[in-house]
Parts: structure tokens; sequence; C-alpha cells
């Protein structure tokens, strides 16, 4: 899901919060999620942050994922244990699968935009090659230079883009083994 695009000067301030929250803690299908930001040709400028599921440690910035370059606070985050409950996890609201499920609370995200011109912020969460134990990501406060960006996706349509690239990889090894 992405952003509307919007213009930027050098040294804009981008600013947002989120909340990884998560019912497969599972080191074994780790479900990521992160956050980037994209000139508006559609090339990368800057991955902002990233989380990933694990049964314990930092979960924000994701272990074993690339660097990011925005500034967290807090800078690192482990996960407040327990069976999350948000309907944005459907199903797996309310469960637990193995340690490290739960949420991050709210972190923190502030990058400066160094070069003028005109951007979106792409937000992704995925489930990682399972079909349950749901993980969300919840965004807040969107902002460009205190400006609010009112068109951030609403969670259930995070949600709704992980099935879709579930499903996508589920149909590509199917492709596989049919070949």
């Amino acid at each position: 899901m992405a952003t509307s695009i919007f213009a930027a000067n050098a040294g804009t301030n981008l600013d947002f919060f989120f909340n990884f929250v998560t019912a497969d803690g599972s080191n074994t299908w780790a479900d990521y999620a992160w956050a980037a930001l994209f000139n508006s040709s559609g090339t990368l400028e800057s991955l902002l942050f990233t989380a990933r599921t694990q049964g314990s440690g930092n979960i924000v910035p994701g272990v074993g994922m690339p660097p990011v370059n925005a500034v967290l606070t807090p800078a690192s985050v482990t996960i407040t244990g327990g069976a999350p409950i948000w309907s944005a996890l459907g199903g797996s609201s309310g469960s637990c699968y193995a340690a490290g499920c739960g949420y991050t609370g709210w972190v923190n995200a502030n990058y400066t935009i160094a070069t003028a011109g005109n951007y979106y912020l792409q937000i992704g969460v995925t489930n990682w090659q399972d079909h349950g134990w749901d993980t969300g990501l919840a965004m807040s406060g969107v902002t460009v230079d205190g400006t609010p960006i009112t068109d951030v996706p609403e969670p259930a349509e995070l949600g709704m883009f992980g099935l879709g690239l579930l499903l996508i990889g589920a149909l590509a090894g199917l492709r596989r083994r049919v070949a």
C-alpha cells in the first residue's frame, strides 16, 4: 500500500509512528513489515524501517534485514509478548503461535528527505510462508514537514496486501510443482 504522491523540498522532514502486531512469534516462518520512500518514478529512495518476528530479541529493526535510514525512537524494540487482540488480525486476534508474538508498541520513524522532488511512502507487511497466525502493521501521524498525509492505508488493507503477496508466492510454488 502506498500514500499519494507528495512534494518535498531538500531537508523536508517525514515523520510517522508504527506498531508491528503479530500472532506469529516463530523464527521458522518469520513475518515482516517495512516502510520505504520512493520517488514518483517508482525508484527506491530509502528503506525507512523494518520489523521481523522472532522468538526473542530485537523485532525492530528487523534482524537479518537490510539497514534502515530513518531515525527510530526507540532505536531498537523487542516484542511485548502475549496474544494480541486486534481486529485487523482477523481469526488470529487473541491467538499466539510460539514465543515472540505480541506487539512492539508505537515507534517513531523520522527521516529527512535529501533532494527536492515528488515522493510516496510505501508500507508493507507479509505473513511469510504460512497461512495462519497473521501479522499486521498500524500506522499513525504520517506528516511531511508537519502537514498530515491523510490517505495512509487502513490496517485491514495492509493485511490484504500481505495476503496478496502470500497468494502470489503460493501460486508460484504450485506452478513449479505442476511443471
